[in-house]
């Protein structure tokens, strides 16, 4: 666990300078990133293959990316590949299912995990292999969009996705590197927690949707039981694993967030999912002062779920 953030240092910031707040928080950042990179290139020795795990809205993509130009600012040419890519089609009669019954879409069974770990070994090897590219919307593999990947020495490919530190990968490839990543640090007031890591990743979450995935605030509440349930089953366990742990939070991100969130948050009707863990969001989000976001550079993790960033997802 990371030390907590102050809420009293992150207003008298807001209101003091918000640009200098930025950028203290963005470099601090970037040395986080940095290190991950020095420590991947130090294992790249041994290992071709880097497995990149977290939740979902820790900011796994837009850090994966953000560590692949460390590595090559440092003379290491690196490649990102989401696990997403090996999703299954999921037949009602054969998926995973919860305990209500539905197909579980957290579970690592999802993933064809017999082509992942022989694609780990052929990369390691120096073999080239073809990446899948599945389709969300088709549920299906899209050969179109296939892509060939080989590495030669000294080159890495991170592989990021929710299951990446899972057993039934890490267990057949213990030389390589893994990361960590989640929004690891509450907010306090007082000595007193008045905002929670995971509601982070929810603002994250519900901002993103809103903006770019066409759900509203009350589909994502709705979808977040499970994908907690599933954080608990198929992802912490697994951290422990994990060579370096990465805190994506930044202290400015809450104030920057703020304004979308309650746009988002504003016409949730009092039925939805989870409106006791809303009733006490609202008021904690309250509690800090707004910064703009013209002040969030174009290359920072924010920029996943805000929009107007440089990196393409």
């Amino acid at each position: 666990m990371q030390n907590p953030y102050s809420i009293d240092e992150i207003n008298r910031h807001a209101r003091e300078d918000q640009e200098a707040f930025a950028f203290d928080c963005e470099i601090t950042y970037s040395k986080k990133v940095m290190n991950a990179a020095a420590m991947i290139k130090e294992r790249a020795k041994h290992s071709s293959v880097v497995f990149m795990s977290g939740p979902s809205g820790s900011g796994k993509t837009t850090t994966a990316l953000k560590i692949c130009g460390a590595l090559n600012s440092i003379g290491v040419h690196a490649y990102t590949v989401s696990l997403d890519k090996y999703y299954l089609r999921q037949e009602l009669e054969y998926a995973p299912k919860t305990e209500d019954g539905e197909i579980d879409f957290e579970s690592p069974y999802c993933l064809d995990l017999e082509l992942l770990n022989n694609h780990f070994t052929a990369l390691n090897a120096g073999q080239e292999v073809i990446i899948p590219h599945f389709s969300f919307k088709t549920q299906s593999r899209d050969p179109s969009k296939e892509k060939a990947l080989k590495l030669v020495a000294g080159e890495v490919a991170i592989f990021e996705g929710i299951h990446a530190l899972n057993d039934m990968l890490c267990d057949a490839h213990p030389e390589a590197f893994k990361l960590y990543i989640s929004a690891r640090s509450d907010i306090e007031k007082d000595g007193q927690i008045c905002f929670k890591r995971t509601w982070t990743r929810l603002l994250r979450r519900v901002v993103r949707d809103e903006l770019f995935r066409g759900n509203g605030a009350s589909e994502t509440l709705k979808m977040w039981a499970n994908v907690r349930e599933g954080e608990k089953k198929y992802i912490s366990p697994f951290k422990h694993k994990a060579d370096f742990l990465f805190d994506s939070s930044m202290p400015y991100e809450v104030p920057v967030m703020k304004r979308f969130a309650l746009n988002a948050l504003g016409n949730v009707p009092d039925g939805i999912a989870r409106l006791d863990e809303l009733r006490a969001l609202l008021p904690a989000l309250n509690l800090f002062d707004e910064i703009d976001s013209k002040v969030v550079p174009p290359d920072s993790i924010l920029r996943e779920f805000i929009g107007g960033g440089h990196f393409k997802y």
